[in-house]
């Protein structure tokens, strides 16, 4: 592979114009694709194989036109201390608030009127109107929402306490500001890891190109593969990460190889021959980790990691083309000013990696011991996982939909916020005998009679439970009205299927961890000819990702340093939360233990002892990771900021694990363990040896080539 890869880099440099413009033309086609397709919209939400997901399908199949999975939104009045809803004055504002949402728009199915659907709180002081829409909350247009909102504010005007809650006001969460800010701190820790301003605006200009390529690709598909408006969120986080990386470790290995004496072209071909190698098989890992998401079985998630995918090949095809061609433009500013001029002054001093790897070599018990303690230590709060979807609940109380749940949950009680709807596939005698079922049991706060279908042959019921929609005492309602009842009976609603989608990615999660960790495994066996050294990067992983999920379960579930990173409510974590660490997180950390390890495995090949090796690789990589975990951490920070939980908690969530990884993890426990195994760490059966592929991700192949040897191009023009 890296003889091949060797001639793809000269060759790009070679024909840095053909390269460029073909580049370029993509990203115009693609842009252009994107500007003249049909608005994306939302793909309908399902979770198959749940009775939550068969109760919504029996709902448009006998209640058509009842917009079963449409969003919905609760508009909740609060009168005067001393006053009431019932007061004539008060209760006129409500029925003219009533009839402006009616009219308001034409994606309304039906607004209740408080005073007929006993949607006033016993003690007056609080009633509120239920709004249905016929689209889920993604596919409302700009003005439903302000109909929404505008009749909260006019009522808010005449003397009544005014807040909008529910998912009709969702959208998607603002983006741009996260990126940005990481974007701007990534160019400063390229500047001071290059020297160079043009070295530090390569990575950052191919990493925006690979990610307008795939991003403008997935709008202008969006409509015929029915991509949903959030498919190319992950996308752009996970393009623009991997595409900074992966520049990064080209340029880096080129800027070496021309410290060595070789001639432009050929230091092009061997960053793209060695570094390029490592970042094949790293783009591969992460490849295999988001594809993997189709072993949940959600559409949407599947969707999403496909097209995040998309977008990590085309990272790689850039940093392995357009980087070579680009440097071939740069010509000597991509190295410093001082280098240029030859004033740079050399030091035989170590450098940092140097001084670190040495420190681990002469100490690896003592490192393995306080890297594995003290991730196992933060690790344990892991234990206490409850997972689940966060409600309106969670959201800070500057925002009306958290007002609006807290007011709810005062005048009727915290399972007003979430009820469950119960479908009943059958006559009205066996609706009333599931009613009857229901009351028998405990946990719920009211039960309402079952409303019978035109044909009569299926009801729904609506059940509120006593406690808030993600506390358990709500899930085991849900359950024991399955138990309960039999297979005619189904419970569903946003509350229910929170549960099974929660249910089903906790069952998902063996499975998937198995799958993406098993490939892997035998990815990097191929890579670095060796059984331990992929066995203990999985290990490796494994471990930094249940250190970072201590750390959300102690900060978002528990609430220890809540206050400092803007956490107002406790609550479960996100249910898609370990999944989605491990699909990312995977693919990030496997980028770093490729880059270290495969140099360590070249010098070892080249004939160093496996301490010298340990040492050199650190001394040509342990920066360039450094700069790369940096940037990601960055990228993932900030996310933090942001007021919507879910978003809070994922970028908390994925900066903690690549620290935990990237500096724990691969610049601390592996050295160690390396150092421990020396020769055996690269053992590998001889049997296995033979069947095994020869990929030369090391660059051996090239090892014999001198300097400036040309070698035949691969592409003729």
């Amino acid at each position: 592979m890296a003889t091949f890869l060797y001639k793809l880099g000269r060759s790009a440099f070679r024909r840095r114009r053909l390269v460029a413009l073909l580049w370029v033309a993509l990203l115009a086609v693609a842009g252009i694709g994107a500007a003249t397709a049909p608005a994306a919209t939302s793909s309908s939400f399902s979770i198959p194989g749940t009775e939550a997901q068969r109760a919504f399908d029996l709902l448009e199949e006998r209640f058509p036109g009842a917009g079963a999975d449409g969003a919905t939104a609760r508009v909740v009045f609060k009168a005067p201390e001393g006053q009431k809803m019932t007061d004539p004055a008060h209760k006129a504002v409500v029925e003219e608030t009533v009839a402006a949402l009616r009219s308001g728009s034409d994606q309304i199915v039906s607004v209740s009127d408080p005073y007929t659907a006993q949607a006033v709180s016993q003690n007056g002081s609080t009633a509120y109107v239920s709004v249905a829409y016929k689209v889920n909350a993604m596919e409302l247009t700009d003005a439903t929402r302000e109909a929404l909102t505008d009749a909260g504010h006019d009522a808010q005007g005449k003397g009544l306490t005014v807040e909008v809650g529910g998912d009709a006001l969702q959208t998607m969460p603002e983006t741009g500001s996260g990126e940005i800010v990481g974007v701007v701190i990534a160019g400063i820790v390229l500047v001071l890891t290059f020297g160079s301003l043009v070295a530090a605006g390569l990575p950052l200009l191919t990493a925006i190109i690979g990610v307008g390529i795939g991003v403008s690709s997935i709008t202008a598909l969006a409509n015929v593969l029915d991509l949903g408006s959030t498919t190319s969120t992950l996308a752009m986080m996970i393009g623009l990460a991997v595409g900074i990386d992966y520049a990064l470790f080209i340029v880096s290995r080129y800027r070496a190889e021309l410290a060595e004496g070789r001639e432009k072209e050929d230091a092009a071909g061997r960053a793209v021959g060695t570094a390029g190698s490592a970042v094949v098989f790293a783009g591969l890992t992460v490849v295999i980790a988001l594809v993997g998401l189709a072993v949940v079985n959600i559409p949407m998630l599947t969707k999403m990691g496909f097209a995040a995918a998309g977008t990590v090949v085309i990272a790689v095809l850039i940093a392995l083309t357009l980087i070579p061609a680009m440097l071939g433009f740069a010509g000597d500013k991509v190295i410093g000013r001082k280098q240029r001029k030859g004033t740079a002054k050399k030091s035989d001093k170590p450098n940092g990696g140097t001084r670190w790897a040495r420190f681990v070599i002469r100490r690896p018990v003592m490192v393995l011991l306080i890297g594995v303690l003290g991730l196992g230590a933060i690790a344990l709060p892991a234990a206490s996982l409850e997972m689940g979807l966060p409600d309106d609940g969670v959201k800070p109380t500057s925002t009306t939909e958290r007002r609006a749940y807290d007011a709810l949950s005062d005048g009727f009680g915290p399972g007003f916020n979430g009820p469950l709807l119960v479908v009943v596939d059958g006559d009205k005698a066996t609706a009333d005998r599931t009613v009857s079922t229901i009351k028998g049991l405990e946990g719920w706060a009211a039960v309402t009679p079952a409303t019978p279908n035109k044909a009569g042959d299926a009801a729904m019921i609506t059940v509120v439970p006593k406690d808030r929609p993600s506390s358990g005492a709500t899930e085991t309602l849900v359950h024991d009205i399955r138990g309960a009842t039999g297979d005619d009976v189904l419970v569903t609603g946003a509350t229910a299927m929170n549960i099974d989608f929660s249910q089903k990615m906790n069952d998902a999660l063996v499975p998937y961890l198995a799958l993406v960790v098993g490939l892997a495994f035998l990815l990097l066996t191929v890579v670095f000819r060796s059984i331990l050294v992929p066995l203990k990067a999985a290990l490796g992983f494994l471990l930094s990702v249940v250190a970072a999920l201590g750390a959300v379960v102690a900060v978002f579930q528990w609430g220890w340093l809540g206050s400092l990173f803007g956490v107002e409510q406790t609550g479960p974590i996100m249910s898609m939360m370990p999944i989605f660490m491990v699909g990312v997180v995977f693919g990030l950390a496997m980028d770093y233990e490729v880059f270290l390890v495969t140099r360590m495995r070249e010098a070892y090949v080249h004939g160093e002892r496996p301490g010298e090796a340990i040492v050199t690789g650190f001394r040509h990589s342990a920066r360039v990771v450094t700069a790369a975990a940096v940037i990601m951490i960055a990228v993932f920070s900030g996310f933090i900021g942001m007021t919507d939980q879910m978003i809070k908690m994922i970028g908390f969530g994925l900066a903690v694990a690549v620290l935990f990884d990237a500096f724990v993890v691969r610049m601390a426990i592996v050295p160690a363990v390396l150092a421990l195994l020396g020769h055996k760490a690269w053992w590998l059966p001889k049997w296995l040896d033979r069947l095994l592929p020869n990929v030369d991700v090391e660059g051996e192949g090239l090892a014999e080539t001198a300097p400036g040897q040309a070698q035949p191009d691969l592409v003729k023009v």
